[in-house]
């Protein structure tokens, strides 16, 4: 080592870049990379693995079992910490690192920091093809780690060493940029982590970014004002961007001033409390009553660090006033300027507190009689109630099992959901009273995301009780962190609900004239050919204990009961196997959903369903 550059490999430069990156957030500064999760194989055990065995400094590793499921889990504690601090993960190459590629979808849909650093084909090429390495022979610089472009905010590859230091300063931009961040990937071939090189002494010092918040521009402000004076039935939808700027106080403090009721996405959910008198609940095709029936009479809406995706507008049918506009607010130019809005791209608690200002100025005051807007919260609370307390001759209903659980669990809690009909029944009936106890992956709506996700949470908040709530299908797709989970004692409880299978989608197959096909766990029949025999007896409390978990079975309301209260007490992962009836799920409260409907088949319900989809789609006004 001379006295300006120190020699180190590739892979150990890496690391010691990545443990001196801080980012700072209204002054407070937190180191930016805990650690880094992996699995390892030919691809990087010699690079990354050589490196974090004697070079990781305070980087804390994590073992995962399953690739997707370790980035699940990494993503998942970035959410939790509102994208302050993220974990690394590495792969070996080829399945190894295509194994992530869901996961990094999952991260970039839902706007959230994780780095990846995948093993690759050798740079070299002296052993050609290496193991697991894909020959493409029209493109020779082609590699399994390629598909991850399209689901990155930022790719490279690394295949000299000096490339490095540009790669790693370009990685960490853009994965500390509110409007930017997303899964950032580096490929990093096999035989490049292990050559050396004489870095600069000054790459390695402590770097602080500094997060700035993003102010709003006056004339901006000013539009959306002008606008809203002109509006009397204004709603509020609060996105994923309410909690992760800090500003559900503003959000409350807006709303309160001019009296406007509030919305949320799946994201922003828990950015109000339940109970306050403007919570109007969940919106569009998981929302409410309440929320839908003042989303279809709204005059603007005013959207806060929400994307719009098509259950938050209902494939963009929820808004039904002719007149209907709409303010964005949204530290994202590309999320601020959607439906024609007026756009505002600024930090979410900046862009409130400027418009706040500005209609105060003004004078400004919403149309609501808030006698009628609490009247609407008070039947939407009392069906809630109603769902709550279902009971069903054949056993325990889903709706009702979410009740018991509401009732026993902690305020404090963090409750982890991602796919299936679960999240639309928590959108809908779930009451959170604290921002950051509701922990949603709908952006992708990824399987799998559940237990990994509530790992993540874990990590991220020791102190707290966290609930995997996921269904049968989920938990067979993707269970495996619940090992790491014991590894790092790191408790997570798994409410699993089994309905005998992929429920949600043999409903919306239903619904859209189909008898049911392919969507339950059941056994061929001999007699039809078909998975339309008897369902499969699973034990999944059984399969839990032998992974090492305690496992309880509620075959009734009381026994879930007894059961949340013996997992309180437990130390270490728990399940709790529910089994549910199918379809005792939430209905739909005034909301659509568009999917592909077939025009023509040789099943007469379906090309009625069909026509029936394609004359709502032709009644919608697009934006």
């Amino acid at each position: 080592m001379g006295g300006s550059t120190i020699r180190l490999s590739v892979a150990q430069a890496l690391l010691r870049f990545l443990d001196n990156q801080y980012i700072s957030v209204d002054g407070e500064v937190t180191k930016f990379v805990k650690g880094v999760m992996g699995i390892f194989g030919h691809g990087n055990v010699t690079g990354i693995g050589e490196a974090l065995e004697n070079n990781a400094g305070e980087l804390v590793y994590i073992q995962g079992k399953n690739e997707q499921g370790m980035v699940h889990a990494a993503a998942a504690f970035a959410k939790q910490k509102d994208r302050k601090q993220i974990y690394a993960c590495t792969s070996s190459i080829g399945p190894g690192a295509l194994n992530m590629v869901t996961a990094a979808a999952t991260a970039t849909a839902n706007r959230i920091p994780v780095l990846l650093l995948p093993g690759d084909n050798f740079a070299s090429r002296q052993p050609d093809p290496v193991l697991q390495q894909l020959e493409v022979a029209s493109d020779y610089t082609v590699s399994a780690t390629d598909p991850f472009k399209p689901v990155s905010k930022y790719w490279d590859r690394i295949v000299r060493p000096e490339q490095l230091m540009t790669a790693a300063e370009q990685a960490i931009r853009v994965l500390t940029d509110p409007a930017e961040t997303g899964a950032v990937t580096l490929a990093l071939p096999q035989d490049v982590q292990a050559e050396a090189y004489d870095y600069p002494v000054s790459f390695f010092e402590p770097r602080i970014h500094y997060i700035d918040r993003r102010p709003p521009a006056a004339d901006a402000v000013r539009r959306a004002a002008q606008l809203m004076q002109t509006k009397k039935k204004p709603l509020l939808i609060a996105g994923g961007g309410v909690l992760y700027a800090s500003a559900t106080a503003h959000l409350a403090a807006f709303a309160e001033a001019f009296g406007i009721p509030v919305a949320e996405t799946q994201a922003g959910k828990s950015s109000l409390p339940w109970n306050h008198p403007l919570n109007v609940g969940g919106v569009g095709v998981t929302g409410t009553l309440a929320a839908n029936l003042l989303a279809k009479d709204a005059d603007l809406i005013i959207g806060v660090g929400t994307r719009y995706s098509d259950f938050t507008t209902a494939s963009k049918s929820a808004f039904g006033n002719p007149d209907v506009q709409f303010v964005n607010i949204n530290v994202s130019g590309f999320d601020s300027s959607k439906l024609n809005g007026v756009a505002v791209t600024a930090d979410a608690r900046e862009g409130l507190q400027a418009l706040q200002a500005a209609l105060a100025e003004a004078g400004y005051r919403s149309g609501y009689d808030l006698d009628a807007v609490g009247a609407l919260k008070q039947e939407w609370d009392k069906e809630v109630d109603r769902l709550f307390a279902a009971e069903h001759e054949a056993g325990t209903s889903q709706t009702r099992a979410l009740g018991v659980i509401q009732e026993t669990i902690d305020d404090s809690a963090v409750v982890v959901c991602a796919a299936g009909s679960l999240p639309g029944d928590l959108h809908r009936v779930w009451r959170p009273s604290a921002p950051r106890t509701y922990h949603m992956e709908y952006g992708f709506s990824c399987m799998g995301y559940e237990i990994a996700g509530a790992f993540g949470v874990a990590l991220a908040e020791p102190d707290r009780e966290v609930y995997a709530v996921v269904g049968d299908g989920s938990y067979l797709m993707l269970h495996s962190e619940l090992v790491t989970s014991l590894q790092e004692g790191r408790k997570v409880t798994v409410l699993l609900l089994d309905n005998h299978g992929f429920q949600c989608i043999h409903n919306l197959q239903r619904s859209q004239g189909s008898g049911g096909f392919g969507n339950e766990f059941r056994f061929r029949s001999p007699e039809t050919g078909r998975l339309t025999g008897s369902y499969m007896p699973i034990d999944f409390a059984a399969h839990a204990r032998s992974l090492g978990l305690k496992a309880y079975k509620a075959e009734n309301p009381e026994q879930l009961r007894e059961a949340l209260v013996a997992a309180k007490r437990e130390t270490v992962s728990t399940l709790i196997e529910i089994p549910v009836v199918p379809g005792t799920n939430t209905p739909g409260y005034e909301s659509w959903w568009n999917v592909g409907v077939p025009e023509v088949s040789e099943s007469d319900e379906v090309v009625k369903a069909g026509k029936a989809m394609n004359a709502r789609i032709q009644s919608i006004t697009l934006r």
